[in-house]
């Protein structure tokens, strides 16, 4: 089916059988959405770029906070491709966030006429990766079925701070039918590089969600009699942390809106 939420570019009428190179090309070339069930059995990863001297602070970051940030792949300062993204990331992600003083500035398509030679980008592990797997168990996934986006939320979890950098923990969430919740945290905690199990099943205001029709990114998903809100750690706690935490400059994606990686989804599935 066509994708419904896209803007720009040509339309796509199987997403999922994209390679991530021909997914890239129709990002670069002007499609912007976001990349949920694209190119299936391929690994996406969530973006955040910092000036390198923030490099270390977030690298630290990442390794008191792996559930939040289990980082996948580290490029040079300056560079716009890495071992595992043989794109351009400052053009082949369907849209970016751009932010000065820990403020959003942007939301754009290209970022390659704010891209500094300084920056160190790091591509976070991306529980989309995770849902093809949940599919094949069986387990329904709601923003795919709408054509939207998935609901991320701000917790009352802080993470763990490190060097400058410290905010709060941003999770996910998916209804899933009471039955198949024991079936969700199985195929997911298989996956620990993009998340892992859940962080929180069930009631939202344990979390601090004060109304899940309001999600801080991304669209509301509706929550039906019979299935409970399950919550994963989310890649966007870095975007977070740098509002909390205020570098100069960073650039981020925009939610939902992922690097597709030339990584299989399998090369980060544990026994």
């Amino acid at each position: 089916m066509t994708d419904p939420d896209r803007k720009g570019g040509d339309a796509v009428t199987d997403p999922a059988a994209l390679t991530p190179a021909e997914a890239r090309a129709l990002f670069r070339g002007g499609l912007v959405t976001p990349t949920a069930g694209y190119s299936a059995g391929y690994a996406q990863a969530n973006l955040i770029a910092l000036p390198r001297e923030w490099a270390f602070d977030f690298l630290l970051f990442a390794q008191r906070n792996p559930k939040a940030c289990p980082v996948l792949d580290v490029a040079d300062a300056g560079e716009v491709s890495a071992s595992v993204f043989a794109g351009d990331l400052r053009t082949d992600l369907p849209a970016y966030r751009v932010y000065e003083h820990g403020r959003q500035v942007a939301e754009t398509a290209d970022v390659r006429d704010v891209w500094r030679d300084d920056l160190v980008s790091f591509l976070i592990g991306c529980s989309f990766t995770f849902e093809a797997p949940l599919l094949a168990a069986g387990v329904p996934l709601r923003h795919q079925e709408a054509g939207s986006n998935v609901a991320m939320y701000a917790t009352n979890r802080r993470c763990r701070p490190a060097g400058r950098l410290s905010g709060p923990l941003v999770v996910s969430m998916r209804p899933v039918p009471a039955a198949q919740v024991a079936d969700a945290v199985r195929v997911t905690s298989r996956y620990p590089a993009v998340h892992g199990a859940p962080v929180h099943v069930g009631d939202p205001a344990a979390l601090g969600i004060a109304d899940l029709d309001r999600p801080d990114y991304g669209d509301p998903v509706e929550v039906r009699p019979g299935e409970i809100p399950v919550f994963w750690a989310c890649g966007v706690t870095p975007q977070a942390a740098v509002a909390a935490s205020a570098p100069a400059f960073a650039i981020g994606h925009a939610p939902g809106h992922m690097a597709i990686t030339d990584a299989r989804d399998a090369d980060y599935q544990v026994p």
